[in-house]
């Protein structure tokens, strides 16, 4: 007997394929779109966009070629709550998040999968790039395309209750897929950036919110090289836009070595200065096995891959790399694997 199985549908190839492969395998799917924006022409569109007017539409037309259900469902407070208002907030203290991280662990997997779950549904579906092995998520067989990382946050329970189609599947073939079931986005270009900052102006996009002041950017010595107009416009790792008044002494370019919201201070130094290899973490998730040999941990989406030993300590971890890591952000995650499979996740706090 098939599952009544919630596919959540963006708007793009992936989710409509996902949608697709699981009707055809016999369960009763219901298309859902959310709507994350009171007022979605604020949203990327086109080649950047998601969860735009037009992904509404898309994901809609698919829903009817494909002969399922649809809704949209309107997400948007809960999104700008636990998504944009996390984002500011995260920047104003100094960190580093990842949205899209964040919108699939209180969106896509706390919010729609609860209602789905008092609906009466049993799973919700995706368009992740991702695997679930025995219940266990892995890499996707694309690793150009993997989205494992994004979903290392969320939980076992959340995953039992996730289904990821695409898995076993190369964006190549995806697409091919699309065509060859008439589904009018099997040309659609990717989304890219975050969605809710229409024109791509991050630094502007906090400023609106966060305002303006002055500062200082510093050297390692605590020497002024130059002013902003508010730490939160940047990242550790930073290189460009630095507004630094004086070349560094041997000529090479600097980066953003740490930020100090309390004192609006940016340090800046040599990209050396960015190696690190202890990082501390907090707010664990274990989602995988508890036994597993050949620990690695991956620092951003898509980012290298690190061989690493683990320390447990009180509520949280500490991450020893066996090489060095460059450009470690506080507030990204540290997800951690054993060959392909997940092992869990948590928060970075520091590193050094």
């Amino acid at each position: 007997m098939g599952l009544r199985v919630l596919a959540a549908m963006s708007g793009g190839v992936d989710s409509a394929v996902a949608a697709a492969r699981i009707a055809e395998a016999g369960h009763d799917v219901t298309g859902v779109h959310l709507a994350l924006s009171a007022n979605p022409q604020s949203h990327r569109t086109g080649a950047r966009g998601c969860c735009t007017i037009e992904d509404s539409r898309d994901a809609r037309r698919a829903a009817d070629v494909i002969g399922i259900p649809f809704y949209i469902w309107d997400m948007a407070e809960r999104f700008q709550r636990d998504v944009v208002e996390d984002f500011v907030a995260e920047y104003a203290a100094g960190r580093t998040p990842n949205p899209c991280l964040r919108c699939n662990e209180k969106i896509k997997f706390s919010a729609v999968l609860d209602r789905a779950l008092a609906l009466g549904f049993d799973a919700v579906a995706t368009g992740h790039h991702a695997r679930l092995v025995d219940g266990v998520l892995s890499r996707s067989v694309d690793e150009g395309k993997d989205q494992s990382y994004v979903l290392g946050v969320l939980t076992r329970e959340q995953l039992g209750h996730a289904i990821f189609p695409l898995g076993d599947s190369t964006k190549a073939e995806v697409r091919e897929e699309a065509a060859r079931r008439g589904l009018t986005v099997a040309d659609k270009p990717d989304s890219h950036d975050i969605c809710f900052i229409a024109d791509g102006d991050t630094r502007g996009f906090l400023a609106e919110r966060l305002g303006s002041a002055e500062g200082p950017i510093v050297d390692q010595s605590g020497e002024v090289v130059g002013s902003h107009q508010g730490a939160h416009g940047f990242t550790v790792g930073q290189r460009k836009g630095l507004r630094i008044d004086r070349p560094a002494p041997d000529g090479r370019p600097r980066y953003v070595l740490s930020i100090e919201p309390v004192s609006n201070t940016v340090t800046v130094g040599p990209r050396s200065a960015l190696q690190v290899t202890t990082i501390v973490c907090g707010r664990p998730v274990w989602n995988g096995p508890s036994r597993f040999d050949d620990l690695t941990v991956q620092l951003r989406a898509h980012g290298e891959v690190y061989p690493c030993r683990l320390d447990e300590t009180g509520g949280g971890l500490t991450i020893e790399l066996d090489r060095p890591a460059t450009g470690v952000a506080a507030g990204q995650a540290a997800v951690l694997y054993s060959g392909p499979t997940v092992i869990g996740s948590a928060t970075i706090m520091s590193a050094s």
